[in-house]
């Protein structure tokens, strides 16, 4: 196994002394079938929605292991005994961290901060960011929650069957704790995924063969093809969508999908809480640290962010260390700051334009590429024969 980094030794002395011995296995006192434990996942239907009780309250209910001061708390995922870490490190923004050394050096971070899950996709960076992400963790697996995404788009089971010994190679790991299907974005996704043949029979068979402990699905367009995709029928463990206080009035994931994840016991995942690239903080709407209280005070397993450079990552770290959830009061306050600029989607454009969708997805449907987009831009650059691994582009 590798040297742990600075501090690594003595921040799991202390987590030990404090649980006995601790991992997000052990925590959660799970196997690796992910079968349900006894304690189910207290519904939260409503949740946050009706504003009737203290966001705190909600956040207990959902299943928070309070932590001592400093640590981060652990939540439960969705119905399975598993806890992970209430924040989670992004994989996308890792691959556009300024080297390989520095990507390195924020995941030895995140672990030492406390973070345990780890967001990935295969087809981030055109593979970097996986690739990246698998040398951080490289003897360390066993603290991390690991989860990436599989991009089939509507394609068939045998080329997410394909990804999926990529994304482990590049991983450096013979298991997921979590994979998901990558960015549900059009109307038909749904019946792609559930047909025969479709993407839905390889996440039934990688979880039976073991290459997976959980399942779920992600996607950041239109909170009815979420709908759509629960109302397959198919058993998901978790959901992955954005959350944050202008997607409370607009085309809103918070007020669809979130309580109908909470009554089933599907783990919520949010993602974006800063807005995909930060536009709220630099136009000065929000603070970050705003931002990211609204999205964690949500009752959800985990709050997803994207983390280039190790500053942001000890600005995240500041506010989940002995994470403490807003009030009902403050979180509206947060929303009605928000609406004024929701109704455009400004701010989410995720939502309402092609500049977040990967390439993958609009070339299995034969759609134009947004040729600023920067996978697209990665796919580009590749031909170039430069002898660099990936191509550098500026994010």
């Amino acid at each position: 196994m590798s040297e742990k980094p600075l501090g690594m030794r003595h921040f799991w002395v202390f987590r030990a002394r404090a649980r006995q011995s601790w991992s997000p296995s052990s925590a959660a006192g799970v196997a690796r079938d992910g079968k349900d434990g006894e304690n189910a996942l207290t519904e939260a239907s409503g949740c946050i929605i009706d504003g009737g009780q203290e966001a705190k309250m909600e956040i207990l209910a959902y299943g928070t292991t309070m932590q001592t001061q400093g640590q981060i708390p652990l939540r439960k995922f969705g119905k399975t005994d598993a806890r992970v870490s209430a924040l989670g490190l992004g994989g996308h923004h890792l691959g556009a961290a300024k080297d390989e050394q520095t990507a390195v050096e924020i995941v030895h971070r995140a672990v030492d901060g406390g973070v345990t899950f780890f967001d990935c996709c295969w087809e981030y960076n055109r593979g970097k960011s996986e690739d990246w992400l698998g040398k951080g963790l490289k003897g360390l697996r066993e603290k991390a929650f690991l989860m990436t995404k599989v991009c089939t788009h509507g394609r068939d089971a045998t080329l997410a069957m394909q990804m999926l010994e990529q994304s482990l190679r590049r991983l450096q790991t013979d298991h997921l704790d979590l994979w998901q299907i990558h960015g549900v974005s059009f109307q038909n996704d749904p019946d792609l995924f559930i047909r025969k043949g479709g993407a839905a029979e390889a996440l039934l068979k990688a979880k039976k063969d073991g290459k997976v402990r959980f399942v779920g699905f992600t996607g950041h367009k239109d909170p009815d093809i979420h709908l759509a995709m629960l109302n397959t029928g198919f058993p998901f463990d978790s959901v992955q969508m954005p959350l944050n206080p202008f997607d409370a009035s607009f085309f809103s994931f918070e007020q669809k999908v979130l309580p109908v994840l909470n009554q089933r016991g599907i783990a919520p995942l949010g993602m974006k809480p800063i807005g995909g690239h930060g536009e709220p903080v630099a136009k000065g709407v929000f603070s970050a640290q705003e931002l990211l209280k609204y999205a964690m005070s949500l009752p959800v397993a985990t709050t997803i962010t994207g983390v280039s450079e190790i500053s942001i990552l000890e600005q995240n770290l500041q506010v989940a260390q002995g994470f403490s959830p807003l009030s009902a009061g403050e979180m509206q306050k947060l929303r009605d700051r928000a609406k004024e600029y929701a109704g455009d989607g400004r701010f989410e454009l995720y939502k309402t334009s092609i500049k977040f969708d990967n390439p993958e997805a609009r070339l299995a449907h034969d759609f134009p590429l947004d040729l600023k987009q920067v996978e697209v831009e990665q796919m580009v650059k590749a031909t170039e024969n430069s002898g660099r691994p990936y191509p550098v582009i500026s994010q």
